[in-house]
């Protein structure tokens, strides 16, 4: 198949929705609502696993107020304790009977909250659950106006459906106890572990590949020229499957995608999630077809199959081992886009998203260090702006809202590498975006071709620091993540500064940021010639 359009098109427009390896926010800092004394709590999750007639129902999550005592972080630590209904229910006033250190269920509304968890410490109650009139939480603080805030029991919101549910249990005569504990994300999930391996693995294939590419095109062009031959031509089937970023593309790239990113964050919704999910499983195709086309072609059995074409309408010329491969990646990507929510459906999602990125990383260069400063500049004052400026014209930030798909009944866009996280209470993905990966890879394989067409070893050349920058840059982004308590955090902040600094600052120690800055078109036979740096 020609990969060129379709991959290209979608990766142009998508490549630049860059996350951050983030599973959800636990602990909330907000500035925001009221703090102060004795309301200056953090806004956390809370576990309510119910058990109804002793025996053990659904778990419930809330979140805890800005004011009252703190919860356990650990089940075994936290009492199981009887659920009584609030008479009255909205428990503005005093209830008609007295608790014996139950948790007791209110419902929102006609006073504040720290009014109805006051009333429910005087009744002798443990805790407080009070329901939200919607079906998501809601962040409970206190009014500008009270005094009253030094409460010494726990207050909880649920949301509606949850709390309708436990009130139709006690409706119903049955016995109901309840739990409140809120855990602590670990530190460090190994899942961030195996992501970072699988992006700085991602990246050290794909430039490997690249590079390789670049010089067996190299030495073909250099063959012909030590013939005499005129017909250098001979190569263009294999050098135009190159596709060469220039300064003004790389510009126009980073608006592209702002401008959709904004579509994204505005027409947001079940339908347009679908729209993104076929766009995915077509690139997944191309990605993972040439990726098993490539690989299969080194094994002599499959040469002949590789190297046999056919026409095809609308496609043109197609080896027959291509078409052999490519019922199986359209099965595997509509398999995926079936079962795309069940728990492991992460894999073949990262399947494919890894096959896309080494198959962009091998098919799109930059072909010197200006374009590629220029585009990394662009893609970081792009992410900054998306995740953090753009709060001030949006009220939320539009790059978190479109990579959690708050608003869509998913997931999150398919456009991520995602991993489970493995030792984790609350669940949830570690999860990283395709331009946090192919962005700075861009660089990374640049650097490479770079060494090995100017037949620079890994100490005198510019892909190894560059490689370790990366790796770097990414794991500083993950030590900012978790001193951010779990806030989404634009990789590109971290990645940029790091790869291109590094690349910046060797070439001009070194001496050659003038001829990796914008090198004029050498022939092969010249780039083939030993480094005069080494």
């Amino acid at each position: 198949m020609g990969i060129h359009g379709p991959l290209f098109m979608i990766v142009a427009v998508l490549a630049l929705t860059p996350w951050f390896a983030s599973a959800g926010d636990i602990v909330h800092h907000d500035d925001v609502a009221p703090k102060r004394p004795g309301c200056d709590n953090n806004f956390v999750l809370v576990k309510v696993p119910a058990w109804v007639d002793g025996v053990e129902d659904i778990e419930y999550v809330g979140v805890g107020a800005r004011f009252g005592l703190t919860l356990e972080s650990k089940e075994k630590h936290a009492n199981k304790t009887r659920l009584v209904l609030a008479d009255p229910p909205d428990l503005c006033r005093p209830p008609k009977y007295k608790l014996n250190r139950d948790v007791i269920l209110v419902h929102r509304g006609n006073c504040s909250f720290t009014t109805k968890s006051n009333i429910a410490e005087e009744a002798n109650a443990s805790a407080i659950l009070i329901i939200n009139n919607r079906t998501e939480l809601f962040k409970m603080v206190c009014e500008a106006n009270e005094t009253d805030v030094s409460i010494g029991i726990p207050a909880v919101m649920l949301p509606q459906d949850a709390g309708a549910s436990l009130e139709n249990y006690i409706k119903n005569s049955s016995t109901v106890s309840v739990q409140l504990y809120s855990p602590q994300r670990p530190l460090v999930d190994v899942a961030e572990v195996f992501l970072w391996l699988m992006a700085v693995g991602t990246i050290l294939g794909a430039s490997y590949w690249s590079a390789w590419s670049a010089r067996e095109v190299a030495i073909e062009q250099d063959k012909l020229l030590k013939d005499g031959s005129d017909d250098i031509m001979q190569t263009e089937g294999v050098t135009s499957s190159v596709v060469n970023i220039n300064t003004t593309s790389a510009i126009l790239f980073v608006v592209i995608a702002s401008c959709f990113l904004v579509m994204l964050y505005k027409l947001m919704s079940l339908w347009f999630m679908d729209v993104l999910v076929v766009l995915f499983c077509i690139g997944g195709i191309e990605g993972l077809q040439t990726c098993l086309v490539a690989l299969l072609s080194c094994f002599r059995c499959f040469q002949h199959a590789g190297e046999s074409f056919i026409k095809v309408p609308f496609f043109g010329a197609v080896s027959f081992l291509t078409l052999a491969v490519s019922p199986f990646c359209v099965a595997f990507a509509v398999v995926w886009a079936v079962y795309r929510r069940v728990s492991f459906a992460w894999i073949g999602q990262d399947i494919l998203g890894i096959a896309l990125i080494v198959t962009v990383l091998q098919i799109v260069h930059i072909p010197n260090l200006k374009v590629g400063t220029v585009l990394l500049s662009c893609a970081f004052l792009y992410d900054i702006f998306w995740v953090f400026v753009s709060k001030l014209w949006f009220k939320e930030s539009v790059m978190i809202v479109v990579a959690r798909g708050d608003r869509s009944g998913e997931d999150g866009i398919p456009m991520l590498l995602k991993i489970p996280r493995m030792f984790d209470p609350w669940g949830g993905y570690s999860i990283i975006g395709f331009g946090d990966i192919i962005l700075p890879g861009l660089l990374v394989a640049f650097a490479l071709r770079y060494d090995w067409l100017t037949k620079k070893n890994l100490r005198a050349g510019y892909f190894l620091w560059a490689m370790t920058a990366y790796g770097l840059g990414l794991l500083i982004t993950y030590i900012a993540l978790n001193m951010m308590d779990g806030h989404g955090q634009p990789a590109l902040l971290y990645i940029v500064p790091f790869t291109l600094g590094t690349f910046l600052t060797l070439g001009k120690k070194r001496g050659d940021l003038k001829a990796l800055w914008a090198p004029e078109r050498l022939c092969p036979h010249v780039q083939f010639q030993p480094s005069q740096s080494q």
